[in-house]
């Protein structure tokens, strides 16, 4: 799958203004602004941004290597430990699988500014279903 043709206009990665970068079988690159729509009520990157972020990488590295005609997936668990708070910019999402199983996967996520400094560090578990019709 080429990252063209992921749709993300009018969902959650849209509105936050989530870009992907890069997409193989063992990374997922996508970055994310920080600006207002980003922001908690204090002037800094929302910590749930950034485990929107997370989430979407690890979904997305999931849905790749599925049989996207007859699977789905869906974030199960996430975690997320915020090292550095910031303002302005770009966050850089990178995910790579920890675990690539027939029900689950489990990806590392980590989160850095335009300086390479560690923003946010996140592991997320993704479910494997049978598509509903």
């Amino acid at each position: 799958m080429t990252i063209d043709k992921i749709q993300t206009q009018n969902t959650l990665a849209g509105a936050l203004g989530i870009e992907l970068t890069e997409l193989t079988p063992d990374r997922v690159v996508a970055t994310m602004p920080v600006h207002p729509p980003t922001h908690q009520p204090f002037g800094y990157l929302y910590g749930g941004a950034s485990v929107a972020l997370a989430e979407t990488v690890a979904s997305v590295g999931t849905w790749n290597l599925i049989d996207q005609a007859t699977q789905a997936c869906f974030g199960l668990e996430i975690n997320a430990n915020h090292i550095r708070s910031k303002r302005d910019g770009i966050v850089t999402a990178t995910a790579t699988p920890l675990h690539k199983g027939r029900t689950t996967m489990v990806w590392d996520i980590k989160i850095t500014d335009e300086a390479d400094k560690l923003i946010c560090v996140s592991r997320c578990t993704v479910a494997i279903v049978p598509q509903s019709s």
